[in-house]
């Protein structure tokens, strides 16, 4: 019996632990039911009670698109925003991609020639020293 006590004391002092901790790290205005402030006080001095309270009516609800427990999400987020542009005519996709796949081997052009020149100058032998 008092093997299970002690396991019990364990658990809630563990319990008490994370959610202090939890209160103490969350936004102000994210927690619910009560000021941040009173919740503290709560989970603080009423440690078994304050903390089952705290997981249940105050803890921050995670929003429904967060990635959490299975729940992925969309593969590409940036799909689905609200206001955007979507391309009305597939050709002209086409070549603003094709405009950028040709900025982007400029860009690599010019960091090669860049590259090359520096290997250039650290490649020279030194003269050697006159006497």
């Amino acid at each position: 019996m008092l093997e299970l006590d002690g396991l019990a004391a364990l658990v809630v002092l563990g319990l008490w632990i994370f959610c202090l901790i939890d209160v103490i790290t969350t936004d102000e205005g994210s927690c619910r039911n009560l000021a941040k402030t009173m919740w503290l006080l709560l989970v603080l001095f009423l440690p078994a009670i304050g903390s089952i309270a705290w997981l249940v009516a105050g803890r921050p609800q995670a929003p429904k698109s967060m990635p959490y427990k299975g729940n992925h999400g969309s593969a590409f987020p940036e799909y689905e925003r609200p206001g955007r542009a979507v391309a009305a005519n597939p050709e002209d996709d086409e070549a603003f991609l094709r405009g950028l796949r040709e900025r982007a081997e400029e860009q690599r052009a010019i960091y090669r020639a860049k590259k090359r020149q520096e290997l250039g100058e650290l490649g020279e032998p030194d003269p050697p020293p006159s006497t």
